[in-house]
């Protein structure tokens, strides 16, 4: 196999529309566009929403909510997540996002109540859940809040 004989895979690619090129390609005289109005014309475009003067829809609904600027969002943790350590290992950010419990970081680790506790852990996070705490302790393992 050379370059030469490289080709795309059937289907793979279009061929290009060629117009204004006369009328033997079949997309000559209008090019496509029609006859005459607002899209004939060069620059004739229309800006996204707009609905030919009416009152566009997105101005027509209420506005709702806020998302403030402040705002800590965690990556969030339940119990029956952490049996996948061993007894006795101390859990924190790090292990989790390297066994992939969870994808990135965040603002913080927040661990909640879900599922039973099976293992002994030292269970490391910026914040728990009342219930969260106390099976922790009640697995025999303790919690430190960073």
């Amino acid at each position: 196999m050379e370059l030469n004989d490289l080709r795309p895979a059937l289907g793979a690619s279009k061929k290009r529309k060629r117009i204004g090129r006369g009328p033997g390609s079949g997309h000559g005289k209008t090019a496509t566009k029609g006859h005459k109005g607002q899209k004939a014309r060069s620059g004739g475009s229309v800006k996204a929403g707009f609905e030919g003067g009416q009152m566009p829809l997105q101005r027509r609904l209420p506005k709702r909510g806020f998302t403030p600027l402040t705002r800590t969002e965690y990556a969030i943790v339940n119990l029956k997540q952490l049996n996948a350590f061993e007894n006795g290992s101390t859990v924190d950010l790090e292990a989790l996002l390297v066994r992939g419990i969870i994808k990135k970081s965040l603002d913080g680790l927040k661990v909640l109540a879900d599922g039973a506790l099976e293992r002994t852990l030292t269970v490391k996070a910026h914040k728990f859940s009342g219930a969260a705490k106390e099976k922790i302790t009640a697995a025999g393992g303790s919690v430190e809040e960073i």
